[in-house]
């Protein structure tokens, strides 16, 4: 875990304020503490907020994220960003239509795409070149 300032390689690509945070493994009552502390040093400083949390290398996820990703979220909107969730297993999802938070946190199929506000549902497929 831990946030990256630099999600791609062109950096005029990237909004002032992004930041983006990489958990893997686990994230339950024994790891989120620490998943907390990154969201938390990912909000540091003033001004708009953009924050990406990348939850792709989860391999499982349970309902103890939602207070510190629900607080994270809050505090962005506050700042007049966004924080947006990347993932593709079907953990995450359960989690967040469980609480009733799909609508909060729609899924993103990469970085990218959720730096560009482009949710998995509506993002184009992707040619190699």
């Amino acid at each position: 875990m831990g946030p990256h300032p630099d999600p791609f390689d062109e950096p005029d690509e990237q909004p002032d304020e992004l930041r983006v945070v990489r958990a893997r493994g686990e994230l339950d009552l024994t790891t989120v503490p620490a998943f907390a502390q990154e969201l938390k040093e990912a909000r540091h400083g003033s001004g708009r907020l953009f924050v990406v949390v990348d939850l792709l290398d989860v391999t499982f996820m349970d309902g103890s994220v939602l207070d510190p990703l629900g607080a994270a979220w809050e505090e962005c909107r506050e700042r007049l960003g966004w924080l947006r969730v990347v993932h593709s297993r079907p953990g995450p999802l359960l989690v967040f239509r469980a609480a009733g938070l799909v609508g909060r946190f729609p899924r993103y199929a990469s970085v990218r795409d959720a730096c560009e506000g482009v949710p998995a549902d509506r993002a184009p497929a992707r040619r190699a070149t």
